[in-house]
């Protein structure tokens, strides 16, 4: 899987288009201090959810950027869910909510992991990941790479073929990169 080289170009075609979205998105991203806990700085995006238009348009960049086939979008726990079902219908591909420890019935695979804040284990069903599916994984932010490279070992212990792993937001200072060396990571907007 790849993305389509250079992430911080324009749309073809619509050289202000994907400018707007950027812009749209830094407007309506709202950051809360000292949530969940102090010292962390919260991206909320439920205001860009909100926003129907603005959605919409975010969810056709992150369809846009995707390269190749994809059988499954994975969506991480709680809000990568909600990028992750109007992006997977807009590929034609299935969803598969990647969800915290205790929330599935039946047999699950689970995989635990470090947080920024602290620790979690999240799972899925592995009956739901055909043996070679091509998943993309979606999250609303990178941050410290620990939900997502958990995500990645996760889905792939499960035998799926991770092409591809795509962010609403990336906090560059926190690193999360380093944990996913060697994948393909696409990012609409990054901050510092």
């Amino acid at each position: 899987m790849t993305f389509p080289d250079g992430a911080a170009e324009v749309l073809p075609g619509a050289p202000t288009a994907r400018a707007e979205v950027l812009r749209r998105i830094d407007e309506l991203v709202r950051l809360v201090p000292d949530y969940p806990q102090p010292g962390i700085l919260f991206r909320d995006i439920m205001p860009l959810l909100a926003d129907a238009a603005a959605f919409a348009d975010v969810i056709a960049e992150i369809a846009g950027r995707v390269d190749g086939p994809v059988d499954l979008v994975a969506g991480m726990e709680a809000r990568g869910f909600l990028l992750a079902a109007p992006v997977a219908v807009a590929l034609g591909a299935g969803v598969l909510p990647v969800r915290k420890a205790g929330k599935l019935p039946g047999p699950t695979a689970a995989q635990s992991y470090e947080l920024e804040y602290g620790t979690a284990t999240i799972e899925i069903h592995p009956s739901t990941v055909p043996a070679g599916a091509r998943v993309l994984v979606i999250d609303d932010v990178l941050a410290t790479g620990g939900t997502a490279a958990a995500t990645v070992a996760l889905l792939e212990r499960c035998g799926a073929e991770v092409i591809g792993l795509s962010f609403l937001v990336e906090l560059e200072s926190l690193g999360g990169r380093e944990l996913l060396t060697d994948r393909a990571i696409d990012v609409l907007l990054s901050v510092p």
